[in-house]
């Protein structure tokens, strides 16, 4: 659970790790080959590059917050929105892979169940089979999420509920 009287900067910089990856599709634009270190899914899909990411973003994001329990909470939870954007694309059924152990390995992963459909890059996304690739993203990535944040906050309230009912005496 994240630290209390953050307001939204937590959120918001958890999106924004977990978008981050795919701004390698620039790549594509400066010449770079999709199956270069620096290419789609490439080094910005990795794991290494979702802890360098999520260190500088606590760092830089979280100046006032002190390096106890608070701090590394925010720390995981940017490193886990990060990592998700790799670890997800590697259930994808298209193309070339994730370089998930970049950049200490070249190889490419794909989980062997990869039942979410591959976006289309750029403008195709807009289209029928963006649709198809929305309905896939909702069936095995959004419901699920949803129910685990419900099933978070039910036992968060529960919880809470049982604290207020039977506090612990000194």
């Amino acid at each position: 659970m994240l630290p209390s009287g953050l307001g939204a900067r937590p959120w918001a910089l958890g999106v924004t790790c977990a978008m981050l990856p795919d701004l390698d599709v620039l790549g594509f634009k400066l010449g770079i080959s999709y199956s270069s270190m620096l290419g789609h899914r490439g080094l910005s899909h990795s794991l290494a590059f979702a802890l360098s990411l999520s260190i500088l973003v606590t760092v830089l994001g979280f100046r006032a917050v002190r390096w106890d329990a608070a701090r590394i909470r925010i720390w995981l939870f940017l490193f886990v929105a990060a990592a998700s954007h790799g670890i997800l694309d590697a259930f994808t059924n298209g193309g070339l892979g994730v370089a998930l152990l970049a950049p200490f390995a070249a190889e490419r992963y794909f989980f062997p169940v990869t039942p979410i459909q591959v976006s289309p890059i750029g403008w195709g996304f807009f289209s029928e089979r963006g649709l198809r690739v929305l309905a896939s993203e909702m069936l095995w990535v959004w419901a699920p999420s949803l129910a685990v944040l419900g099933a978070s906050v039910w036992f968060t309230r529960l919880h809470r509920a049982r604290t207020m009912r039977d506090p612990v005496k000194p």
